[in-house]
């Protein structure tokens, strides 16, 4: 039985758990009673890692190195750090749609192994499904045997659903028709919304999915503008039984048609795409792979030249100097004020 999944009120990002400008601070404070300093906190902070032409990590640029662009200005690196040892806000979410019949013990069998390498005391992750409805399978928590738990709990549903309020925990999401669906969208928008945003430091998803989407209120960028504003990259192993899609006569590539949406989810907030099939040895590896990238990060923080807090996106471009180095970092971000009432965006 899922956890119910209580819809949290969305809070205002905290100023250094997201990447996005925080409100201007114009508290006076008195220096001597003949003058006065005004302070004005305005920090964009961003999670990266660097690459070099064979895909092997760099873990030991220096502020130097490396430059940001927002919306094509250059900006001055204010900090600058590598960072192996920050503490890990950990989502991942299963798709246990009918498609992935085949490939769903594989898939717990090896998320449950990464979560015990990767988890530590100061970490915390939680576990969600997806389907016909959306579930709360184990909420934050720091003991991996919990999420192991709920992973070995997780079961294929494609149809139905207890009663109660459509979304995460509280029923099927109501879709045209018969119910069915997979609601990968819905599953990262409120995951974002609800259980990441009001969250710290560096937070990743890792997303278990064929990268099918049917029946989802939201759209794929609804999806990407609700992670990018909670800060969260998003991880994506794409995982597709081909003999599945087969055996229902869609054709050898209907798998896969989710590929692009997914490789852009992905690279819209700093992560990426990693094609694992239904192959348990690339699986191992592709959790192998993001385990190390999240334990070889950078953070920079700078103040953007932009000053307005107008809720508008602005493009990053982060590049790093070296033959061939390639940055893997979120595309954007809001400029949203951290006072700003965000519950209905």
């Amino acid at each position: 039985m899922a956890a119910p999944f209580v819809l949290f009120a969305q809070e205002a990002p905290s100023p250094d758990g997201a990447p996005v400008s925080t409100a201007p601070d114009t508290t006076p404070i008195e220096a001597n009673p003949a003058a006065t300093l005004k302070v004005n906190v305005n920090l964009v902070s961003l999670y990266f890692t660097v690459h070099d032409k064979r895909g092997a990590l760099i873990p030991n640029l220096k502020k130097d190195d490396c430059s940001i662009l927002e919306d094509k200005a250059p900006q001055m690196i204010k900090n600058f750090s590598a960072e192996t040892d920050l503490p890990l806000t950990l989502g991942i979410l299963l798709d246990t749609s009918g498609s992935q019949q085949n490939v769903l013990p594989m898939e717990q069998q090896t998320g449950s192994a990464f979560v015990k390498r990767i988890l530590r005391s100061k970490d915390e992750a939680f576990l969600v499904s997806f389907d016909v409805q959306i579930s709360l399978l184990q909420d934050f928590t720091s003991n991996p045997r919990l999420i192991e738990r709920g992973m070995d709990e997780a079961q294929i549903n494609v149809g139905g659903g207890s009663a109660g309020v459509p979304g995460i925990g509280g029923g099927p999401v109501p879709v045209q028709g018969t119910p069915k669906g997979t609601l990968l969208y819905d599953a990262v928008y409120q995951a974002s919304n609800d259980k990441m945003r009001s969250e710290t430091g560096r937070k990743a998803f890792i997303l278990l999915t064929d990268g099918e989407d049917q029946g989802s209120m939201h759209k794929i960028q609804d999806a990407i503008e609700a992670a990018q504003k909670a800060n969260v990259i998003i991880y994506v192993l794409l995982i597709a039984d081909r003999g599945f899609y087969m055996n229902y006569g869609y054709g050898i590539n209907l798998g896969y048609t989710g590929a692009s949406a997914m490789k852009k989810m992905a690279e819209e907030t700093g992560g990426r795409m990693i094609d694992v099939g239904n192959n348990g040895k690339k699986m191992e590896a592709a959790f192998q792979q993001i385990e190390d990238e999240l334990r070889t990060q950078y953070l920079a923080s700078y103040t953007p030249t932009n000053r307005n807090l107008d809720g508008s996106y602005r493009k990053l471009d982060v590049s790093c100097k070296g033959d061939g180095l390639k940055v893997q970092a979120r595309k954007g971000y809001y400029a949203i004020p951290s006072t700003e009432d965000t519950a209905g965006q």
